[in-house]
């Protein structure tokens, strides 16, 4: 396994680090999920570490930090959000985003414009209880982690149920808290079985087709996965959050690599510390890499105190050139890594 690890250090490559932490406006506040639209706007939800209110939106971007502003607020109403968790982007460029505690999801078109929302808590098919991600397929079929429920229900995108597939269970095919979702080029559908440490895959039909991992701090192992994605070759991308790292399986589920972060300054954080001329001689004098001796060796520990790394990486996606984009929510930023060798 080890020799496997150093064969493969360069099939990711940091690239590198999007936004910075704002409360309103241009920057994220505890963001849990990115989405990225077919021509490269990528929209990042951010939510308050409380049911607070303050931070609540989407910020709209691009790879290259170009900002293009925000919609969606905090509240009750049309428009509106209180806790929301994922976001998922349709053929048509309309940005669907589902909230756990209004238990429903909104639509908005590509520029924030609201347009309709639906669901309503519940245990029936189309009803919801705290549903945490979202993930269309080739043909805009809309898969929801329905994570108390513990299933996971295809919609059309205006919420018409069309299936449901999960029991609560860690038997083959069964769930514990589903988090993550997403449909893979081909069709299949992978979930972060997050109270089961693993992830599982299943047909477009909901067909169980077979599952990776197991509960550990190991190369391929998982503590409280909470995203997943899957390349155009197979390749299996986990937010691993309860191990502060992301992994990569390759298409049999065998472990390929591991990252636990490398950011730098992102190009907004930049421009921030050039205007704020204090904080930046501040910065300059602190020690952002301590070594420090830390009890067996706890991740969250390692997280907390180095900032270069993960810290509560909640979210993994693909854009079109199949860089990958990590949200950290603890560090309100997004991590970009390419491809290499």
């Amino acid at each position: 396994m080890v020799g496997a690890f150093t064969a493969r250090q360069s099939f990711l490559e940091y690239d590198l680090t999007l936004g910075m932490t704002t409360m309103e406006g241009k920057g994220f506040y505890y963001p849990i999920d990115t989405a990225i639209s077919q021509d490269g706007r990528i929209y990042t939800v951010s939510r308050s570490p409380t049911t607070a209110g303050r931070g609540v939106r989407v910020t709209v971007l691009n790879a290259e930090s170009e900002y293009f502003g925000t919609f969606a607020a905090f509240g009750e109403g049309e428009g509106q959000l209180i806790w929301p968790s994922g976001v998922a982007v349709d053929g048509g460029g309309r940005v669907h985003l589902s909230d756990i505690h209004l238990h429903n999801v909104s639509c908005f078109d590509p520029s924030g414009a609201f347009l309709y929302r639906w669901g309503a808590r519940g245990a029936g098919p189309g009803e919801l209880d705290t549903p945490s991600s979202l993930a269309f397929d080739g043909e805009d079929n809309l898969y929801v982690s329905d994570t108390y429920n513990n299933r996971i229900q295809k919609l059309t995108p205006g919420g018409e149920f069309i299936l449901g597939f999960g029991s609560r269970g860690d038997g083959p095919g069964e769930l514990s808290l589903p988090w993550g979702v997403t449909a893979a080029p081909d069709g299949d559908v992978y979930v972060a079985d997050w109270g089961n440490d693993r992830i599982q895959r299943y047909s477009g039909d909901g067909e169980f087709r077979g599952s990776y991992g197991a509960p550990g701090r190991g190369d391929g192992q998982f503590h409280r996965p909470s995203s997943v994605a899957v390349d155009r070759q197979g390749y299996v991308y986990v937010a691993d959050w309860g191990n502060e790292r992301v992994q990569v399986l390759d298409p049999e589920g065998g472990f390929v690599i591991k990252l636990r972060g490398q950011a730098t300054h992102s190009e907004w954080a930049a421009n921030f510390l050039r205007v704020n001329v204090e904080e930046a001689e501040a910065r300059g004098r602190a020690d952002l890499e301590p070594d420090l001796e830390f009890p067996d060796d706890d991740p969250h520990e390692e997280s907390s105190h180095i900032e270069k790394l993960f810290w509560s990486p909640a979210s993994v996606v693909l854009d079109a050139a199949g860089r990958v984009y990590v949200t950290e929510t603890s560090r309100h930023r997004i991590q970009v890594y390419k491809r290499g060798a």
